[in-house]
C-alpha cells in the first residue's frame, strides 16, 4: 500500500470546494491532511470552469450546480454580448412551483463543479474556452436558499451585505395564475439571499486559511489514477500527489445524462423605477423562464436571467440599451415599473448534464462536477453545498482513522444523495419545458397549478420547502 500525502484532495476551490474543505477539516485529526487545489489563473492547461455548477461563469472556478446571475459593470456601460464555449448555470434561490399536474418530473442535472453563480464572463463566438479568472475580479452574483445560508453561517463564512429574498413571485405570461411564496410561510427570516461571488469566496477562503487546511495552486490538476490504496493527482508541471480520496468539485460533469434545452440565457443587471424590497420574480414565458433577483449593489437593482431560444438571445444581445430595456419591461410586465439596463449583456447556452454515479472507487464528484442544471429556480449551488455537507458527514468516522478504508463511507454518501439529487434535477428539468410547449391546454394547466399552489398551502409547502432547503438525508 503506497503512502498518501493527504487524506482528501479537493480539486476546485470555488464555494462548494471551500465549504467542503472546512467541513472535512472539522472531522480530521489534522486539518492539514485536507488539500484544497485551486487552478492557476491563465495557466496553459487549466480547464475552463463550468458556468453551471456553482453559478460561476467563464471567469472563475466553478464548483457545483448552482445558478448565477450576472452582476453589472459600471452604470452606463455599453452592451456587449458574448457566447462562451462553456455552459452556464444559475444559482438563484428561487423556489418555483413546478407544474406537477402536467407530468412527472424528468431527470435533470445541476452544474458540475464548485460554482454557484451565473456566468458573466465573455468570449467571442467561436472563441476557445476561457481560462479561470481571479475570484476577486469576478463580478457575478450568487443566489442561495435558506438552507445554504444556515450552512455558511455555521462555517463563519456568510458574507455581509447580501440582498435578502423574503417573497418569491411566480407567474406565467399571458395566462392566469400566480403563486407567492413568503418567508412567513416557513417561519424563517428569509427564503434566501443574493451576494457577490468575490465577497462569498473571500469569506470562505479566510476561514480555510484560519482552519489550517493545505491550499495549493496547481495548473491543470487532474485525477491521474487510482487503486485500492487511494488516488493520484497530477498537474501539468509534473507534480504528483497521493490522497486517500479525491473529490472533483470543479468543471463540467460527465455526460451520462444530457439534455439540450434549445435555450440560451441572457444575463445582465437593471434598475427598476418601482423596486420591491426583498422580492424575487420568476416569470414563465413561451420562450423560457425570466427571473429578476434583488441585487446586493443597490435597493433598486436586479440581476436578470432571461432564458429564450438562441436566435432570440442573439437578437436581444444585439439591441442597444434602450431597446433592450423596453423589450425586457414588455416581457416582464410592470410589477417593478420601468426596467433600465445599465450593464453589459452576456449569453450562454443552457443544458442539463449529470453523472449517474457520484462515486467511482476513490474518486467522488460533487457540485458542478456531478451535475449541471437549468438555471430555473436557481438550485445549482444549493444542491452542490448539500453534496458537500453530506460527503463531510459520511467521511467523518473515516477521517478520525484514515488508515482504514473509506469505501463504505463513500457508498453511504452516494445512497444518501440519490433522492435529493434526482428530485432537484427533475424539477429543474420539468419546469422550463412544461411552460414552453405552446400548447394552450398545457399553459392553462400550468396556470391552474400556480393558482392551486397559491390558494392551497398544503400543496405549496412541500415543493417550496424542498427548494428552500432540499432533501437532507
Amino acid at each position: 500500500m503506497s503512502k498518501t500525502d493527504f487524506s482528501v484532495a479537493i480539486l476546485g476551490a470555488g464555494p462548494v470546494g471551500c465549504a467542503l474543505a472546512l467541513m472535512l477539516a472539522r472531522h480530521a485529526a489534522d486539518p492539514a491532511s485536507i488539500l484544497l487545489v485551486r487552478g492557476r489563473p491563465g495557466a496553459a492547461g487549466d480547464a475552463a470552469p463550468s458556468a453551471l455548477a456553482q453559478g460561476l461563469v467563464p471567469a472563475g472556478a466553478a464548483d457545483v450546480s448552482g445558478g448565477v446571475a450576472s452582476a453589472g459593470a459600471t452604470r452606463g456601460a455599453a452592451p456587449a454580448a458574448a457566447v462562451p464555449a462553456a455552459p452556464i448555470s444559475v444559482v438563484a434561490p428561487i423556489p418555483v412551483p413546478a407544474s406537477a399536474p402536467l407530468a412527472a418530473p424528468a431527470v435533470p442535472v445541476t452544474p458540475a463543479g464548485d460554482a454557484g453563480a451565473a456566468t458573466t464572463g465573455a468570449a467571442g463566438p467561436g472563441a476557445s474556452a476561457p481560462t479561470a479568472a481571479r475570484p476577486e475580479a469576478d463580478a457575478r452574483v450568487l443566489a442561495m436558499n435558506h438552507g445554504s445560508r444556515v450552512l455558511l453561517e455555521s462555517l463563519g463564512a456568510w458574507p455581509r451585505g447580501a440582498a435578502d429574498i423574503q417573497t418569491i413571485h411566480v407567474s406565467q405570461r399571458g395566462r392566469l395564475g400566480r403563486t407567492l411564496i413568503r418567508n412567513t410561510d416557513f417561519d424563517v427570516p428569509q427564503l434566501g439571499a443574493v451576494t457577490g461571488y468575490p465577497i462569498l469566496h473571500a469569506a470562505l477562503m479566510r476561514q480555510v486559511e484560519a482552519a489550517g487546511i493545505t491550499v495549493r495552486t496547481l495548473a491543470g490538476a487532474r485525477l491521474a489514477g487510482q487503486d485500492a490504496a487511494g488516488a493520484t493527482i497530477a498537474d501539468v508541471d509534473g507534480n504528483i500527489l497521493r490522497c486517500g480520496v479525491a473529490v472533483q468539485s470543479d468543471g463540467a460533469g460527465a455526460d451520462d445524462i444530457r439534455r439540450e434545452y434549445g435555450q440560451q440565457a441572457v444575463l445582465t443587471t437593471v434598475r427598476a423605477t418601482l423596486p420591491r424590497a426583498g422580492w424575487a420574480f420568476e416569470r414563465f414565458t413561451r420562450e423560457g423562464p425570466l427571473a429578476l433577483l434583488p441585487h446586493p449593489a443597490a435597493p433598486d437593482t436586479y440581476a436578470v436571467v432571461w432564458c429564450c431560444p438562441p436566435e432570440r438571445a442573439s437578437a436581444l444581445a444585439a439591441l442597444d440599451q434602450a431597446a433592450f430595456s423596453a423589450a425586457l419591461t414588455e416581457a416582464f410586465g410592470d410589477r417593478l415599473g420601468a426596467l433600465t439596463c445599465f450593464a453589459p449583456r452576456h449569453v450562454f447556452p443552457l443544458f442539463l448534464s449529470a453523472r449517474r454515479a457520484l462515486v467511482n472507487g476513490r474518486n467522488v464528484a460533487v457540485g458542478n462536477a456531478a451535475q449541471t442544471l437549468h438555471p430555473v429556480a436557481g438550485q445549482g449551488l444549493n444542491l452542490g453545498l448539500r453534496d458537500a455537507a453530506r460527503l463531510a458527514l459520511s467521511l467523518a468516522p473515516w477521517l478520525a482513522d484514515p488508515a482504514g478504508s473509506p469505501d463504505a463511507a463513500l457508498a453511504g454518501f452516494a445512497r444518501a444523495r440519490r433522492d435529493d439529487r434526482w428530485l432537484t434535477a427533475g424539477l429543474t428539468d420539468l419546469m422550463p419545458r412544461a411552460f414552453t410547449t405552446g400548447v394552450a391546454a398545457f399553459e392553462h394547466a400550468g396556470g391552474l397549478a400556480l393558482l392551486s399552489l397559491d390558494l392551497l398551502s398544503p400543496l405549496r409547502a412541500p415543493l417550496a420547502r424542498h427548494l428552500l432547503q432540499g432533501l437532507r438525508a
